[in-house]
């Protein structure tokens, strides 16, 4: 084993209290003093340096049956991060050496190796393999290209556009052939943004109108993919500008994660039998195949500035929760990072 005398003994780590219903707020969490393990056999021990705060977490706050386990009360709540390795009990892994793994949100994790990939921060920084090189990029490029069957030429609607997921489908889309993108957006500055930088053929702010008539002025041919990252108002426009044969990947619902009352399901879903659509749900993890292929072929355009990404950093974990309530209300721009 690796080993330093200066290994910490104890570090920050946030836990869940007690399950939010509704918003969350402040009270249901709590960041606590924790013992820091020493790594065990195929474990190695990781000062994380940056963690990752997702809508899907919210998800997670729930003791609702779902993809994934609740988080359970008084526990660390997991998450995506990358830090540095300093000690290990793994051939192969030194210290020094930097991975990706799922033991945030706190400042040092004690973690099984077979589940950490290890990540060169000189191919590219360390946050983007939490965002554009990592779970992030890997959601929109499957769910565009596999779940919504993309090819040369469609039209695509993106909601959420400037997160981080949209912002990456809207790209790849263009990067791969579509005849014309599209993306909603919480403000004007985002609109502004999706399409001077990130090169979409045109976007609008969801809050200055109702998103179907808004859709239908900037699609008036149409939408042939609609890459879902909000429901409600904005999936019930997207079927109504649906062309035939058109595809609906579902990649979350952003809009009602924080209900307390079942939301009422579109009202035109007939449209499908008469354009002869398609709605599919996804998960990323059902997807870790394309991982070597997507690498391949996005990271070239990452380091060429060909795909463009934005990250919202946020320094220290004491800012952790505030950083997660920001996604909810759609404060980030690109991907929403905790710097530790």
């Amino acid at each position: 084993m690796s080993d330093t005398p200066a290994l910490p003994t104890a570090g920050r780590e946030w836990h869940l209290l007690s399950r939010p219903v509704g918003w969350p707020k402040p009270e249901d969490f709590a960041l606590v003093e924790a013992e820091v393990r020493r790594p065990g056999p195929d474990e190695v021990l990781v000062r994380n340096k940056y963690v990752s705060v997702d809508p899907y977490m919210r998800g997670r706050m729930s003791a609702a049956k779902s993809y994934a386990a609740p988080y359970e009360l008084g526990k660390v709540m997991q998450g995506g991060a990358v830090g540095e390795v300093i000690a290990s009990n793994v051939d192969g892994i030194v210290p020094g050496d930097h991975v990706l793994h799922f033991g945030a949100w706190r400042e040092y994790a004690t973690v099984d190796a077979k589940q950490t990939v290890k990540v060169d921060p000189e191919a590219a920084p360390l946050s983007t393999y939490l965002g554009v090189l990592g779970m992030t990029g890997l959601t929109a490029y499957a769910g565009l290209l596999r779940t919504a069957s993309f090819k040369e030429g469609d039209s695509v609607f993106v909601s959420g556009a400037a997160g981080a997921v949209g912002s990456q489908v809207g790209q790849i889309a263009k990067l791969k052939g579509a005849s014309r993108v599209i993306g909603s957006a919480g403000s004007d500055e985002k609109v502004k943004l999706l399409v001077e930088e990130y090169g979409f053929d045109a976007a609008f702010n969801y809050k200055s109108g109702p998103v179907s008539e808004q859709l239908r002025e900037a699609a008036p041919d149409g939408v042939d993919v609609y890459f879902d990252n909000v429901g409600g108002e904005h999936l019930e426009a997207a079927i109504g500008s649906l062309n035939r044969g058109g595809r609906i990947a579902v990649c979350g619902m952003i809009s009602v994660y924080n209900n307390t009352e079942a939301a009422p399901g579109p009202k035109n879903l007939v449209r499908l039998i008469q354009t002869r659509g398609r709605i599919e749900g996804f998960l990323v993890g059902d997807h870790y195949d394309l991982q070597p292929q997507f690498v391949q072929e996005v990271g070239p355009w990452v380091r060429s500035g060909e795909l463009k990404y934005r990250e919202t950093v946020v320094e220290g974990i004491e800012n952790n929760l505030e950083a997660f309530f920001g996604v909810l209300r759609g404060d980030n721009i690109g991907k929403m990072i905790v710097k530790l």
